[in-house]
């Protein structure tokens, strides 16, 4: 029996209430201030209610730039965002998968010494090796390029570390019953273990997104191109030349739209993220 207690009830209910306001406040006030023009957003006090301007600075931040002085077209920011994002995810999860596989069901010498050894390497993320990182994406040629953004992000111990512990509970028979039927080890990979893994590749995926989505410190450092600029490069550049001549209207349309990508992967895969993190059976 669970006993009603309407005090308690109500605080709770309160607090949540409170910590959403709280929460969903500067969401609001960036909305707003992507609907109206950029006199408005200099005036004082700012606006808390929307305007009339919001497909008009969608279309010119979209296409235009931000500025006279910065034409660069957002559209390609978020582009290249997208791409980045992508890339990093998918990478992510097919090598943890594959190295996984093999740690778990390959026998070859000092198996486990490399795993722990791809283990160790959660100490050692790309900031802390940015200086050796950035001097082998240079001699290979890959700045300014698709590849120096992902590659070397593309490894992931707590990937591998996850699709491990999840082969780990894969019935012995199951393989078994594969070698009997004459499956080769790929055969099992992909009609078995992939299938069993697929709420942990959901949960993965939308982490491993939002990880590659909002990357600043790497794209920044090598790239110099203006057309591989990531969106969240550009509105740190936005941000750093609105001291001059302030466009927040549009800076406000260009953080609105870098929201959007990573809102859409967690609510269509909401479900199975959820799944992904809390199944223990398989």
């Amino acid at each position: 029996m669970i006993e009603k207690r309407p005090i308690t009830t109500f605080i709770s209910h309160f607090v949540i209430i409170v910590g959403i306001i709280i929460i969903a406040f500067p969401v609001w006030i960036t909305f707003v201030a992507a609907t109206h023009d950029a006199i408005r957003m200099t005036q004082s006090p700012i606006p808390i209610w929307p305007g009339d301007q919001f497909f008009i600075n969608l279309k010119a931040t979209l296409w235009d730039g931000i500025s006279e002085s910065d034409t660069r077209p957002v559209a390609f920011m978020l582009l290249n965002s997208l791409i980045m994002a992508m890339i990093i995810a998918l990478g992510k999860i097919s090598v943890s998968l594959l190295s996984a596989f093999a740690i778990v069901y390959f026998r070859f010498p000092f198996r486990m010494g490399f795993f722990w050894m791809i283990f160790l390497t959660l100490m050692l993320p790309v900031e802390v090796r940015i200086l050796p990182t950035y001097e082998v994406v240079a001699k290979l040629g890959m700045l300014n390029s698709y590849a120096g953004l992902t590659l070397p992000l593309i490894a992931s111990a707590t990937a591998t570390f996850m699709f491990r512990q999840v082969f780990l509970t894969v019935p012995d028979e199951l393989l078994e019953a594969s070698r009997i039927d004459g499956a080769g080890p790929m055969r099992f990979f992909f009609d078995i273990l992939i299938p069993v893994s697929r709420t942990n590749i959901a949960a993965l995926f939308v982490i491993l997104f939002i990880y590659g989505w909002n990357q600043y410190l790497w794209p920044l450092l090598i790239t110099n191109d203006q057309s591989m600029v990531t969106v969240v490069m550009g509105i740190k550049e936005m941000l750093e030349s609105a001291e001059q001549a302030p466009v927040w209207n549009k800076i406000m349309m260009t953080t609105l739209l870098a929201m959007i990508p990573p809102i859409i992967v967690v609510v269509f895969m909401q479900k199975m993220f959820v799944k992904g993190l809390t199944e223990t059976e398989k």
